[in-house]
């Protein structure tokens, strides 16, 4: 089966529908929360950059500020930290934003879907601005065909299913074990130095995966990433849901087309599936009023604003609660992390199982 090309939304508004405009433009509330998510990670980016710097310097002096929001980009220890707070009692404080982050996202997939995805996180928002490129330079993006589609989506699962499994295996001893390993407390910065000394294998890797999403629209996102799948479950329980309402809508199918993770939202009187990233594209080019809306109940519903303010309320609850409670930063101190430093490149520091 050839591929199938991605069919684009009409621009003009439809006669005597209640709306002036198809769609509500491009800076939407969600446009907005990206892009001021992905500059905060690159201000936390250079910060760490420096602290990284200032432990290649040597020195004996006090290191410079290091980020706690950087432990986001640590998901396998994030999960695992909150596995080992459940099961001890107590939240292991080597890396214990990166518990917190998880947690926090934990919630926001169940009380508003999988809208870490969607809203909050840099590479969902890189991914996104792929596919804008593929649409400005071909035109459009692709859809791959249903069999092969569906079968890519099962690999994100499985990597999940693979994690989970491994977490079974170590059991709680072996987790806690990991989490106070030379490994863990230097993982921050191995995951910096992944990136700043990326060998070629990695340069092709990520290479594949943004000319993937040039082509397809959330490439890695909707095919590979293990994190959005374990949102993607937990958000099958959310009381939020894309609902239509059968008596206003005019079977235009845009929300269909419009919908980044080809859901049938045209044909459906809610949507409860676990891709659904809550980005409201299909609210928002809908030509009818409140005909397409996210709510617990047929009867309520978010206005993009609200969902804006709210997703970004639960992450900073979260963040105000950790830092107020002392559970925020880190409690390696700048000697600990020198000595780890100094023989980062040791056998016990390397990824467990190599």
């Amino acid at each position: 089966m050839d591929i199938v090309e991605l069919a684009r939304i009409p621009k003009k508004p439809l006669p005597g529908t209640a709306k002036g405009k198809m769609y509500k433009g491009f800076w939407t509330a969600r446009h907005v929360v990206q892009i001021s998510f992905a500059l905060l990670n690159v201000v936390l980016g250079i910060q760490f950059w420096f602290f990284v710097r200032a432990l290649e310097d040597g020195g004996t002096g006090p290191l410079p500020p290091r980020p706690a929001g950087v432990e986001g980009w640590l998901p396998i220890s994030g999960l695992m930290g909150v596995i080992d707070w459940f099961a001890r009692g107590d939240l292991n404080l080597i890396h214990p934003a990166s518990a917190i982050l998880t947690l926090c996202f934990i919630a926001v997939a169940f009380l508003m879907r999988k809208s870490f995805c969607s809203w909050l996180c840099p590479v969902g928002t890189i991914s996104e601005g792929l596919a804008l490129l593929g649409r400005k330079l071909f035109g459009k993006t692709w859809l791959l065909p249903r069999w092969l589609d569906y079968s890519l989506m099962t690999i994100k699962y499985i990597l999940l299913g693979l994690f989970l499994f491994a977490f079974f295996v170590m059991g709680a001893a072996g987790i806690a074990s990991f989490m106070s390993s030379p490994y863990n407390q230097l993982a921050d910065v191995k995951m910096l130095l992944f990136f700043v000394e990326i060998g070629i294998v990695g340069i092709v890797v990520i290479a594949i995966l943004m000319i993937g999403s040039v082509f397809v629209e959330g490439f890695w996102c909707r095919y590979l990433c293990p994190y959005g799948a374990m949102l993607g479950l937990v958000s099958w329980a959310s009381p939020l849901k894309i609902r239509r309402n059968v008596e206003t809508c005019i079977d235009c199918d845009r929300c269909t087309k419009a919908c980044p993770s080809r859901l049938p939202v045209a044909t459906k009187l809610r949507i409860v599936s676990p891709e659904c990233t809550g980005c409201l594209k299909c609210e928002n080019v809908c030509p009818i009023q409140d005909c397409i809306t996210i709510a617990p109940t047929p009867r309520t519903k978010f206005n993009a604003k609200q969902f804006a303010l709210t997703v970004l309320g639960i992450w900073l609850a979260f963040v105000l609660v950790a830092k107020v409670a002392g559970v925020w930063n880190t409690t390696i101190t700048d000697e600990e992390y020198r000595y780890h430093y100094e023989r980062r490149d040791q056998p016990q520091y390397g990824h467990p199982g190599q």
